[in-house]
């Protein structure tokens, strides 16, 4: 189990799946990453990619986000994603499919803050935000975050524009602004 951080859902629990499938961000880098992000979450339309227990969107949704996309590959993650979202009662639309999928097939939709959280140690974090610098998923002056293993290097995005780069323990939290 997790919990909600801060907002109105503040201290409610969030259903996980057990094992290591997914791994939820710690209480201590929600924190942290919200603090960062403050006054930008309030009527934010938010997309999780790799969303695994959907930690992240449940934390923007509490803390004033208007919506959220989830999008998750796993199905079994997905049904705790569903029960999570009826549980909060958020305004949350959940996608099983897989993230960098879902990238390259492309939406009409457009996003204030976009979090992506994939499992660590496979190039994922990478790859996604090659794929967000070429597509208008970010809105301009929007936010992508992307968490990875504190070892991980990511290289420069451009039209993202890397703002700051922040450790927590084993997690490093990448904050990229859409210039253009």
């Amino acid at each position: 189990m997790t919990r909600v951080t801060g907002g109105a859902w503040k201290g409610r629990r969030l259903q996980t799946l057990p094992g290591d499938l997914t791994r939820p961000t710690s209480a201590k880098v929600k924190e942290a990453l919200f603090s960062v992000l403050g006054a930008r979450v309030a009527g934010a339309s938010v997309l999780d990619l790799f969303a695994g227990s959907g930690a992240l969107a449940w934390e923007a949704l509490s803390r004033g986000a208007a919506r959220a996309l989830l999008v998750e590959k796993d199905r079994e993650a997905a049904r705790v994603l569903r029960a999570n979202r009826d549980r909060l009662h958020a305004d949350a639309q959940i996608l099983q499919t897989d993230a960098l999928l879902f990238l390259a097939a492309g939406t009409e939709e457009r996003f204030d803050l976009i979090f992506l959280d994939p499992p660590y140690r496979q190039g994922l974090a990478a790859q996604t935000l090659d794929l967000l610098k070429n597509i208008s998923l970010l809105q301009y002056n929007g936010v992508a975050v992307a968490e990875t293993e504190a070892e991980a290097t990511l290289g420069p995005c451009p039209p993202l524009e890397l703002r700051a780069v922040k450790r927590y323990g084993g997690a490093r939290l990448w904050f990229f602004q859409r210039i253009v």
